[in-house]
């Protein structure tokens, strides 16, 4: 994993290492001949020992380390991140290499991939057939917004073509192609990458994102819809409620206090 703090003292040496799979870190615990000089906040290393348990109430378990090896050094002087400080969000987006290792966006990421994870499966173990739609469609769904547009500009050229001899666009929405596969698989649902070309830099626009559709046949009455989106709802707030509770509470925490 990699180094979240060192702390050096005349009998024992207190490494916190975070590997990325949970906020939070794991302490090690080392003699202080294993400190090596390029040991430092942000280098990832490589510890072998003993996961025993730990006499402290913040955590259960600790490493007791028999060999520590730094994988890879980090200049702490030009690493952007600092030692027990917290970044402001607009500050650690200016290093997309890095950004991840902030805690707000590292919990928003396993947040996302947990919830993705629980749409994935509610459909699946519904009876439901996940459809690849086309992300270059000439199909104009809602017909409202801008599209991106398709062209090929040749090198030597300044005249643009259209790629297919038709227009074609990024898709807004597989919704057409997922009524015509309903109409052979009974339940179907696609999960991808949606495009919109407004020219707004506004929170309420997205110029890129993920969406998820489903088609089902045979339907009686509305309510039947509404169903499967209450149960979607709630199978995932679920999951990511009981596999990412510390990155939720986080959120409950700094992020919109009060909100819960």
């Amino acid at each position: 994993g990699w180094v979240r703090s060192v702390r050096s003292q005349k009998e024992v040496l207190f490494l916190h290492i975070n590997d990325g799979s949970s906020l939070e870190s794991l302490q090690v615990v080392a003699d202080p001949s294993l400190e090596k000089k390029d040991l430092t906040f942000g280098s990832a290393v490589e510890v072998q020992g003993k996961l025993v348990k730990s006499p402290h109430k913040m955590q259960n378990m600790e490493l007791q380390a028999e060999t520590i090896r730094v994988v890879g050094p980090c200049d702490i002087w030009s690493f952007p991140l600092k030692m027990k400080e917290r970044h402001p969000l607009e500050y650690v987006r200016q290093f997309p290499h890095l950004r991840c290792r902030n805690n707000t966006l590292g919990a928003l990421l396993r947040i996302r991939s947990e919830a993705t994870a629980g749409i994935h499966s509610f459909f699946q173990d519904n009876g439901y057939v996940h459809i690849h739609t086309p992300i270059i469609t000439a199909n104009d769904c809602e017909g409202a917004g801008e599209l991106f547009q398709i062209e090929v500009k040749a090198k030597e050229s300044t005249e643009k073509t259209h790629f297919f001899n038709v227009p074609a666009f990024l898709t807004v929405s597989g919704q057409l192609h997922l009524e015509v596969m309903a109409g052979a698989f009974t339940h179907v649902f696609t999960f991808g990458p949606t495009f919109r070309a407004e020219n707004s830099q506004s929170r309420r626009h997205l110029a890129e994102f993920y969406m998820v559709e489903a088609e089902l046949s045979f339907t009686e009455s509305l309510q039947d819809i509404m169903q499967v989106m209450e149960d979607l709802f709630k199978t995932v707030t679920s999951t990511v409620l009981s596999k990412c509770p510390q990155d939720v509470e986080l959120f409950h925490k700094y992020i919109a206090p009060a909100q819960k």
